[in-house]
């Protein structure tokens, strides 16, 4: 059990990442002394540095501030640091406190009322539009999210006290939303993903049923409709579906554009919201929008007041995020790292620029993934115009003999086709004929946003 209120000082490995982070950032503001190693320097550890928090970039002991070298120092542990890290191995070895990155949101959301959104898509689109939502509409919120809010500018949105209600990610990775008791959760897909830690598809839908199963006596499901999670618990817990598409508990109809806006009607239980206003693009976030939509009239908000709300949504960074707009040129980046979620990217931005030539740039994640949807990456992909492949991402992954980005490329039908390293691409794209430019990945493909941004202004004249 961690003793958070006794705690002195907590030393995040991996603070970079945007769920340790947001921990980071919580626990420097309630008081602890925080400090942290990341393999490479980011605009987000820069921001973190602003905030008072010491980090470093070199795997060496002897960098760790003398204060943390005491017995009053947890220790907190993304998946991503291997176990053969030698920092990992001192606080190992010396007998300091270690918890997993989960455990920690887990103890910090476990007396309060949480809203947790889980699925193996859309997890931080929902659970920021949930927190923008219910914040709009007056409801004490604070949130953890998994990526940075641009209506928020943070990845932390801070709860007033005790009592605010708290909305996160529930990650399946790892089985970390195992950690999690909420008093909502919403579950908004539930494909084979993270093979290499469940084994089978069946294993991944028996944790997503364990997490339904962990929703605390009297509270809310909200599923997708078709998903058949946590039918088992209906004798105490409440269960309701949504749906973009078809008739659910909460639907959203006649969904059409209008001036760039995405406009439906949300039909909810014995209320009809007409009109409903979403500024920001892509139809796969009108059904986003509509889960967290759901949560805020499940918990009581005005009708009206979420209506406001939806129309004040801003985006995330890196989903569906346009980087750049002009008459010749849109360049839009996005985390899609999965065969569904390029797909749902992909059909959103040929729906939002029909006729428009699309040149497509994926870098798959992770060695186990592109082994085992080669062939769903495969066919999301050659719904573009042109794709460009860059090499696979490994991140914690040593490489498997024979998986290369190339296994994806020689299922794709398309015959615009083409692999490249991340260093060379500029240069190609530069010399490439398109309209529309799309970035899609969970590795470092983010780190090509200012030189693509720049490039298309030498394109379009603009330097």
């Amino acid at each position: 059990m961690i003793d958070f209120n006794n705690i002195e000082n907590i030393y995040f490995l991996g603070i970079g990442g945007i769920g340790m982070s947001a921990l980071a950032r919580y626990a420097n503001h309630v008081g602890k002394t925080v400090a942290g190693y990341d393999l490479t320097e980011t605009p987000l550890t820069q921001q973190l540095s602003r905030e008072g928090i010491t980090i470093h970039y070199k795997e060496d002991i002897n960098q760790l501030p003398a204060q943390f070298l005491g017995v009053n120092t947890l220790v907190v542990r993304t998946p991503a640091v291997p176990e053969i890290h030698r920092e990992y191995q001192f606080f190992r070895e010396n007998g300091y406190s270690i918890v997993k990155r989960s455990e920690l949101l887990g103890f910090l959301t476990r007396d309060r009322k949480c809203v947790a959104v889980a699925g193996t898509h859309g997890k931080t689109s929902v659970s920021t539009m949930t927190a923008l939502i219910l914040t709009e509409c007056g409801i004490d919120t604070g949130a953890f999210l998994g990526g940075l809010s641009r209506n928020f500018d943070s990845n932390l949105v801070l709860p007033h006290d005790e009592k605010s209600l708290v909305v996160t990610e529930a990650d399946e990775y790892d089985r970390s939303f195992l950690q999690l008791h909420p008093s909502v959760a919403v579950i908004t897909s539930v494909d084979p993903d993270h093979l290499d830690i469940y084994g089978d598809y069946g294993s991944v839908v028996e944790a997503f049923n364990q997490f339904a199963g962990q929703i605390k006596d009297g509270g809310i499901l909200l599923r997708k409709k078709g998903l058949d999670i946590g039918s088992n618990q209906s004798n105490r817990i409440s269960i309701y579906s949504y749906s973009p598409n078809d008739d659910a508990d909460f639907c959203a109809k006649r969904i059409r554009i209008s001036a760039g806006a995405y406009l439906f009607d949300l039909v909810a239980p014995g209320l009809v919201i007409r009109d409903v206003r979403l500024e920001y693009p892509g139809r796969v976030n009108v059904e986003n929008v509509l889960a967290a939509a759901s949560v805020a009239l499940l918990l009581g908000a005005d009708p009206l007041k979420v209506k406001r709300a939806v129309g004040l949504y801003r985006g995330v960074q890196r989903r569906f995020d346009i980087r750049f707009k002009n008459d010749q040129y849109v360049y839009i980046d996005d985390y899609a790292h999965h065969p569904g979620e390029i797909n749902a990217t992909v059909q959103s931005v040929k729906e939002l620029y029909h006729g428009k030539k699309v040149l497509g740039i994926f870098q798959p994640h992770l060695f186990s993934r592109t082994s085992d949807f080669s062939a769903g990456f495969a066919e999301s992909l050659d719904q573009l115009d042109e794709v460009i492949l860059l090499d696979i991402y490994p991140a914690r992954e040593e490489p498997l003999p024979g998986v290369t980005s190339g296994i994806i490329l020689e299922r794709m039908k398309n015959p615009a086709k083409s692999v490249c390293s991340i260093d060379e691409v500029i240069k190609i794209i530069e010399q490439k004929e398109f309209d529309v430019l799309l970035t899609m990945g969970a590795g470092n493909i983010d780190k090509l946003v200012t030189p693509v941004c720049e490039m298309l202004k030498r394109k379009a004249g603009m330097q």
